[in-house]
Order: C-alpha cells, then sequence, then structure tokens
C-alpha cells in the first residue's frame, strides 16, 4: 500500500492553519475520554481483518516488506457526527493480550482498554498532513462522511502503544468537524432527525 507525501514529522507547527486542532493532536491523554467530555461517543467498525500495511506502518512496526498483520479501522462519532477515523496495526506474531483484545473488541474503543491498564506505554507521536497520496486519505474521506465535499488535506497522528510484550501502531485522523458547533438531536413524529448548526462547539482544550 502506498504512503505517499510528506513524511512523518515529530513536531507539529503552529499556523492559522494548525492552531484550532493542536489542542486534539498534541494531547497524550485518551482520546475516548476527551471526545466523551463533549457528548455521546460511539465506534462504527468499518473493518476488521488481517492484510498488508502500509509501507511506513510496516518500517515503524520492524515488519518484514508484504507481510500480513491484523488491521482495524473504526470511526468515532460525538452525538452522531463522525469525527475520527481510527486505523490500527497489530503484528500477528508475537501473540498476547492485544490479539486477544482485538478478537473481542466488537464496537468498544481500543483505546479506552489499554488507558484503563496500568501496565501500557505510548511512544512517541508523530504528525501529517495526508493528501490523496497516501493510502490513508480516501478511506478516512470515506468514513467521516463529507456531504458538503471532501477536504484537500486532513491532520492525522499516529503513536505506538505498547503491552503485555506487543506493540500496536494507531493512526488517527481527525475531521475538521471537531471544530464546529455539534449535532443536535430532536425526536419528530417520524423518528429521530438531526438539526446541525445548534449545539455546542467542541472547546480547545489543552
Amino acid at each position: 500500500m502506498s504512503a505517499g507525501g510528506p513524511q512523518w514529522q515529530d513536531r507539529i507547527t503552529r499556523t492559522a492553519g494548525t492552531a484550532p486542532l493542536l489542542p486534539w493532536l498534541r494531547d497524550r491523554g485518551s482520546l475516548t475520554a476527551r471526545i466523551q467530555s463533549h457528548g455521546r461517543f460511539a465506534v462504527r467498525v468499518l473493518r476488521q481483518q488481517r492484510c498488508q500495511p502500509t509501507a511506513d506502518e510496516a518500517q515503524a512496526l520492524g515488519l518484514p516488506p508484504a507481510v500480513l498483520a491484523w488491521v482495524r479501522e473504526v470511526a468515532l462519532s460525538c452525538d452522531g457526527r463522525m469525527v475520527v477515523f481510527a486505523h490500527t496495526v497489530l503484528p500477528c506474531r508475537p501473540r498476547g493480550p492485544l490479539t486477544r483484545w482485538l478478537a473481542r473488541l466488537g464496537e468498544r474503543s481500543l483505546g479506552a482498554l489499554l488507558f484503563a491498564h496500568v501496565g501500557f506505554s505510548r511512544g512517541p507521536m508523530k504528525f501529517r498532513r495526508l493528501d490523496r497520496r497516501h493510502a490513508l486519505f480516501v478511506p478516512a474521506v470515506q468514513a467521516l462522511h463529507f456531504p458538503d465535499g471532501a477536504p484537500q488535506t486532513l491532520w492525522a497522528r499516529r503513536s505506538q502503544f505498547g503491552f503485555g510484550g506487543q506493540s500496536v501502531l494507531v493512526t488517527e485522523v481527525f475531521s475538521p468537524a471537531l471544530l464546529g458547533p455539534t449535532p443536535t438531536l430532536v425526536a419528530s413524529a417520524s423518528g429521530t432527525g438531526i438539526r446541525c448548526g445548534t449545539g455546542r462547539r467542541f472547546a480547545s482544550q489543552s
């Protein structure tokens, strides 16, 4: 799988374009907990299967070229709005607790499980602006649903988590919807609808 375009960076520079998302990108705490603090959180599983990671993922995990790994992709939502596309890569060997967790996870957050255990570690974060040259850009656009047209680029971060002798690489792609008002759920005679523009904003907490 292709991973073209600019490379992953150890730092992200504050500019007019990046400043609104910086608190989300740089936060080393639980992303699940942060989204939950803003509204109703849900996980939608898009796929979970053994397949080939991108070239830069294989390199980051020290995997030989063309080797298969467990790949899980989910969309995280807040109050019905898709806000984060998460792509997880877990090597098939060695097997351990993360292998069992991933197999049984379903529509639960892997991050929530990791942060609940004292023994887990998180490596340095890396940042990248994804565009169509990167293999994860199109899946992220499809998962995040942009009815008014997809942006040309999306900001992403990734880091490795270690637990029980295993290492898992998690990439999170952030939707600009994080910076807008959340949808307000309203009930109608025909069912539940979504009215946009009247909810609260996702505050830029540090």
